[in-house]
């Protein structure tokens, strides 16, 4: 009678420990900071020729170190331009991209932002859904505009890898 939860005990001690863990976690972001609401300046496209400005930028992850993690940042990303963003690791390449969009604590300095942003992160986030579904994120389907981002992103020969193209099931369940 006792046998079965004497034997589940170390697995339930496991969840439990799983449990105050996550937790634990939860309660740590809940409690950080907000991100600087004035941390960025949004100006419109008719009064600018940059979609990015940053002058005199100085940003800290930790504001209480007196070390900041980018000093004397000078950015001037024209309308239209491409940019690549490359260094060695730990020279600072997210903590710039962090910076245009606000989420590291900015010291002093101006970042200016003219239109939308946008960022992939390294680590794919992947909905449960098919290939479409993913690549539209919520948005109604646009025929022509769906197969213009597919030829852009020249997924036309993986979708034909697949058994069931751009409707193959991918995330948790694919």
């Amino acid at each position: 009678m006792l046998q079965d939860p004497i034997f589940n005990l170390p697995d339930l001690l496991s969840v439990i420990v799983q449990g105050k863990v996550s937790a634990d976690i939860i309660t740590s972001y809940l409690q950080e900071d907000e991100i600087q609401k004035d941390a960025i300046v949004y100006v419109p496209k008719d009064q600018t020729e940059f979609d990015i400005e940053i002058d005199s930028g100085k940003f800290s992850w930790d504001p209480d170190s007196s070390n900041p993690t980018l000093e004397g940042m000078k950015l001037k990303v024209k309308r239209g331009m491409k940019v690549a963003i490359c260094g060695t690791v730990g020279s600072g390449k997210s903590s710039l991209l962090s910076c245009v969009l606000g989420e590291i604590q900015k010291l002093s300095g101006t970042v200016k932002i003219s239109g939308t942003k946008a960022y992939v992160s390294q680590s794919p986030w992947i909905l449960t859904g098919n290939i479409r579904e993913n690549i539209l994120f919520g948005n109604q389907f646009d025929s022509a505009k769906y197969n213009r981002t597919v030829k852009a992103c020249a997924l036309t020969k993986d979708f034909e890898l697949f058994s069931c193209g751009n409707l193959t099931e991918i995330g948790e369940r694919g």
